[in-house]
């Protein structure tokens, strides 16, 4: 049995930030990731770019988070924070995917951090309200790990899950949960042939977003859109595409005329499920095939375009288990920024929940018209609280499965707000270890202060 510090299952964004955090403050750290690379969605699930670390023309995600873009940036694997041209959100941050898994691993080993790769955590064991060791199964064997602080990153709350802390899934309402994306990466698109076809007036209706400025998609250096409505529609209605979305959706990656396509919808409600989760894959493929014929007949500039992936390892997961902290995080705290005194993080993100059964069902009807959208540069706060629970009092949770409502975790889901999530986390479990406490007990202004001096932002105190 190997021991250590503090021990990190997954190694997404939120889990990798958590790790270098951690660790540059002279702690014992590993990651248990199940793949061979870190990033997590956005790079087993080709997701990108990140959007958004902006709140207007305020950066409110920084710290290690940024110091990662900012690292690609120098060796030319992104184009940094760039305009988003979909008229969606404020800024977007294409990145090259291999330069992303490098980075991230690189980033971590300099800081004295350890990785295991191909493992997963199949089983937990508790003494009392603490999580003395796990068992995690690898390619060879099944190996006993012990840690004073184990952080759950793993997106779907799986950790807490095997060690029986309180979890919820999907909507309060029926437990649905987002509906899932399999990402498609196409190289050789001709951009040039995209934005003439956007800017030509004769498709303004193809671009509800921005009919009002077409020429919008020219304000960045990559090309990011969402629309081509009409053809949408008239694809399904001729039985081209048989799923349900109302659009396409791609994004420029740091290379030019390669882009990602975010546009099929797998309305499964329950990626946690194996039998589901591997139905959902399948499915995935069968629409992600669909729509490249589709792109290539009917999209300009995708006619000599070549799909080199779809995933590329998994199908994209936007939501699914939540713990029940200490303090749950609602979608009125986002549309009041309401103040916390242990704020370890901030989001500009909006919320924005996908249709949980495929379509617009009532109840998704009733809470996305009654739902307020935030004004203008407005940000909210995120609660250390939320990142820990009762039940077991040294696991800390961070990214997309902290305890939040299911509308609330529609806006803090998304990668930059997730890595803020994850420095917190990170740097929580290093003032634990420091001073022989459990998570639970720790001072959060310690954790503010870690923050701080890790280059985060925190807007605390102030109206």
């Amino acid at each position: 049995m190997k021991k250590y510090d503090v021990i990190i299952v997954g190694g997404g964004i939120s889990g990798a930030v958590a790790a270098i955090s951690a660790a540059r403050e002279g702690v014992s750290v590993l990651i248990v990731e199940q793949y061979g690379f870190l990033g997590g969605m956005l790079t087993a699930g080709g997701v990108g770019p990140m959007m958004t670390f902006h709140a207007g023309k305020y950066q409110v995600v920084r710290g290690i988070t940024d110091e990662v873009i900012q690292r690609l940036i120098i060796k030319g694997k992104s184009p940094g924070h760039i305009f988003d041209t979909t008229g969606y959100t404020y800024t977007v941050t294409p990145f090259d995917n291999e330069g992303m898994k490098q980075e991230l691993e690189e980033m971590l080993l300099e800081s004295g951090g350890e990785i295991l790769y191909h493992a997963t955590v199949c089983n937990c064991i508790t003494e009392g309200d603490v999580l003395k060791e796990i068992d995690v199964c690898t390619k060879s064997d099944r190996i006993r790990l012990s840690a004073a602080v184990f952080l759950d990153a793993t997106g779907d709350a799986n950790l807490a899950y095997l060690s029986n802390v309180k979890t919820i899934k999907g909507r309060e309402a029926d437990g649905a949960s987002q509906p899932m994306t399999m990402n498609m990466k196409f190289t050789d698109v001709d951009i040039s042939k995209v934005k003439s076809y956007i800017k030509d007036k004769k498709n303004i209706q193809e671009f509800p977003r921005i009919r009002e400025n077409l020429n919008i998609v020219d304000k960045a250096c990559r090309l990011s859109i969402g629309g081509f409505e009409k053809s949408f529609q008239q694809g399904r209605e001729n039985g081209e595409l048989s799923f349900e979305r109302g659009e396409i959706l791609f994004f420029e990656t740091n290379n030019p005329g390669e882009v990602i396509v975010n546009s099929t919808r797998v309305s499964l409600p329950d990626s946690t499920d194996p039998w589901q989760m591997s139905q959902a894959e399948i499915i995935g493929r069968r629409q992600a095939r669909e729509l490249e014929l589709f792109l290539k007949k009917n999209i300009s500039g995708f006619k000599n375009a070549v799909l080199i992936y779809t995933g590329p390892v998994q199908i994209g997961v936007r939501s699914s288990r939540q713990i029940v902290g200490v303090y749950t995080l609602n979608e009125n705290d986002l549309f009041y920024s309401r103040q916390f005194e242990d704020t370890i993080a901030h989001g500009g993100y909006k919320i924005d929940v996908h249709p949980p059964c495929g379509g617009y069902d009532e109840k998704f009807k009733k809470d996305f018209l009654e739902k307020r959208d935030l004004s203008y540069g407005a940000f909210y706060n995120i609660p250390y609280r939320s990142l820990i629970n009762n039940d077991v009092k040294n696991i800390i949770t961070v990214g997309r499965c902290i305890s939040a409502s299911f509308m609330a975790q529609g806006a803090i889901r998304v990668s930059p707000i997730a890595g803020a999530i994850g420095h917190a986390g990170g740097a929580a479990a290093s003032v634990a270890i420091k001073n022989g406490l459990l998570p639970t007990e720790i001072d959060y202004r310690d954790i503010q202060c870690i923050l701080k001096k890790q280059n985060a932002y925190l807007h605390i105190g102030e109206k």
